[in-house]
């Protein structure tokens, strides 16, 4: 069934309002058929575009980068717009007045996934979708807002997108440097300039005969320029190369595993930095209204707070939201009452300067000297001990009074291959830093970037089981932590983290990692790094200087292990405490891919125990089997019962959730056992 927005939703307030001043409904359905979903009953579903226009004279906007070089309407305000998709309860009185919101990764939806065991893909509107619709029955209105302007362009009308303007230089075309990094899985004869399949800035002089595309292999590997003659800016078409500024074509062929490299003066930068603008004026608009527009009822009286929740890049987003200051609105108040970032690690990221590519990330084999993981690092103010350099992640939001509550979560491939470490430690690696009243890191035990799955398979150029641990579940019993902490002032579950003070969080060199056979942690490892973009990059957001001068490393740090591979610290879930695995945040890069014996980027792995003593002593495996460390599968199941109340009377796995997680262990049990 179809309902029509008030009208004055779809109509502009004025010209001279900023902020969000229109939305234009392309679709509003049922969800889900009309199921109820607890106290909140039937939900509804918005998809929409929102228009926006801000002020680039106000002190709020005067953080993002080029906004003096954006167009202007009439009344001197910057218009751009943004894709819109909604999940609200159809009555707003019934929901619980928190706005959860998330960070779009990519321009996809993975909020119900992550909590709801749910999926729907780009456009959730079944009952399926919504998986076991904890989040609707506990009254969320669920948000997300396109942010990235260089998304796939793969035309879904579902994929969130931001449409900024280009910035010019009194009506002529900006240029500036860009770098491009490539690195394949398999033999090919052309690659876009872009991170993966995102929209490239395009070559402003593709016949520069000046630039060079270098080749190298590892990170640390001595580039090598290739022949200006066996490469050009085109794409591959049925093997031949047809001209195009936004792609390289090597007559040779890019060959898996190696990284190549091609440094270009490209055309036409978008405002970046209009992405967080969008997500700032649209959460305040539903939190204290404006402009006239009506989206989801009277929302001034029933959306009382918001939550941001975003992982991986999304979750670095957040990080550099919150740095840059956009969480004071054009009207200086609070826009998020709780920030999430998840499984960010110790990053930032290109959200906000000029070319910026809000794809690029940083891995140990993967997207190298990108401004992600740079100084400063910690919430609270800290020193390089370097350079001397000061800074902390929540000082503008600290000297705005708009700070908000903060949830860190990471789990084990973070630390090796986000350098987490550095949001809770010193920048000399040498001791613990301390955190503010109103932050609370979480470490997810034993996982690799995203949640793993049973039986665990070897995913294509892998060397090893993916990790199979689960971590959706603490998340879970977390998200209503938080609820309850911005929203009553319940304090949630203490921090549960690595420290160094407790021998916790060690040196590489010093991982008390067994001899598991066919298991050796890597070496090659992602670290926080002093990158210098030229002089005006702090201060314009305009890189100067590609690739960037790199000095020092900051140090990587590590959860230490147990005797079975198995990390001390952190949210410790039954897998971890009564195991039948080691479950570890690294993979490696099998032959097939190239790159051999470097770390496969966002995959961890799953080393089962052998079944008997007689199999793991013939193999040479010192951690004790599955026959030795419990008699029968009574015992073992037992075990996982005690452990599973431990955590629920701590507050990191939800009492509804017990009986899955045994399920879970039962199946594992009967597999490795042999049953």
């Amino acid at each position: 069934m179809m309902f029509n927005l008030l009208a004055t939703g779809l109509l502009a307030a004025g010209a001279a309002l900023c902020g969000l001043v229109r939305v234009e409904l392309k679709e509003r359905t049922d969800l889900a058929e009309g199921k109820a979903f607890g106290k909140a009953g039937a939900y509804e579903r918005i998809v929409a575009r929102a228009h926006f226009a801000v002020d680039p004279k106000l002190p709020a906007n005067r953080i993002i980068t080029d906004i003096d070089l954006a167009p202007r309407n009439e009344a001197g305000l910057v218009e751009f717009s943004a894709d819109l998709y909604v999940l609200k309860p159809r009555n707003p009185a019934q929901g619980n007045g928190t706005i959860l919101f998330e960070v779009s990764n990519r321009g996809n939806k993975g909020l119900l996934g992550m909590f709801n065991f749910g999926g729907g893909g780009l456009n959730p509107q079944s009952a399926k979708d919504m998986g076991d619709g904890m989040l609707l029955e506990d009254g969320y209105t669920i948000v997300w807002v396109g942010w990235q302007f260089d998304v796939p362009a793969d035309n879904d009308p579902y994929r969130l997108r931001l449409f900024a303007p280009v910035a010019t230089q009194n009506g002529q075309a900006l240029t500036g440097l860009v770098r491009s990094e490539i690195i394949t899985s398999k033999k090919q004869f052309s690659h876009s300039l872009a991170d993966r399949n995102h929209v490239p800035y395009e070559a402003a002089n593709p016949a520069d005969p000046a630039i060079q595309l270098t080749v190298k292999d590892g990170k640390n590997g001595k580039p090598r320029a290739l022949p200006r003659k066996s490469w050009q800016f085109a794409r591959d078409v049925d093997g031949k190369p047809v001209a195009d500024p936004g792609h390289v074509f090597l007559s040779t062929g890019f060959e898996p595993g190696r990284i190549y490299e091609v440094v270009y003066t490209a055309k036409n930068p978008a405002l970046v930095g209009l992405g967080p603008a969008a997500v700032r004026d649209l959460i305040s608009f539903l939190k204290y209204g404006g402009n006239g527009v009506t989206l989801l009822g009277d929302q001034s009286r029933h959306l009382k707070r918001a939550i941001g929740f975003g992982t991986s890049q999304s979750g670095r987003f957040l990080r550099a939201y919150l740095y840059y200051g956009f969480n004071k609105d054009e009207k200086d108040r609070k826009v998020f009452d709780g920030v999430w970032a998840h499984v960010a690690g110790a990053g930032r990221g290109s959200f906000n300067h000029r070319f910026a590519q809000a794809s690029r990330d940083g891995h140990p084999f993967m997207n190298h000297d990108y401004p992600t993981d740079i100084f400063p690092f910690t919430d609270l103010e800290q020193t390089d001990p370097e350079t001397g350099a000061r800074g902390s992640l929540l000082g503008k939001a600290a000297a705005e009074n708009v700070l908000p509550k903060i949830f860190y979560t990471n789990g084990s491939y973070e630390y090796l291959g986000r350098a987490a470490a550095l949001i809770h430690s010193g920048a000399d690696g040498k001791s613990d830093a301390p955190l503010p009243k109103d932050t609370r890191v979480y470490f997810l035990t034993g996982t690799q970037h995203g949640p793993g799955a049973f039986p665990p398979a070897r995913p294509a150029g892998t060397t090893n089981l993916a990790n199979s641990n689960n971590y959706r579940y603490p998340m879970r019993a977390l998200l209503g932590s938080f609820n309850r902490w911005v929203t009553e002032g319940v304090e949630p579950p203490a921090s549960a983290y690595p420290r160094i003070d407790k021998d916790q969080l060690v040196a590489p060199g010093a991982l008390n990692f067994p001899k598991v056979p066919g298991a050796v942690p890597p070496t090659r490892l992602q670290t926080g790094s002093r990158l210098d973009f030229g002089p005006r990059f702090a201060t314009e957001g305009i890189v100067t200087q590609e690739p960037p001068k790199a000095g020092k490393p900051f140090p990587v740090l590590l959860p230490q292990v147990d005797t079975d591979g198995n990390e001390t610290s952190g949210i410790r879930m039954p897998l971890v405490t009564v195991p039948l695995a080691t479950y570890t945040g690294w993979n490696y890069r099998d032959a097939a891919i190239g790159g051999v014996g470097e770390v496969f980027d966002m995959v961890g792995s799953t080393f089962p125990f052998a079944r008997t003593k007689a199999e793991r002593q013939k193999s040479g495996d010192p951690r004790p089997s599955i026959e030795e460390r419990y008699p029968t599968r009574e015992g073992y199941l037992n075990k996982v019962r005690s452990a599973a109340a431990a955590l629920v009377q701590s507050g990191y796995l939800l009492q509804r959730d017990v009986e899955e997680v045994l399920r879970d262990a039962a199946t594992r049990w009967d597999t490795w056992a042999g049953r």
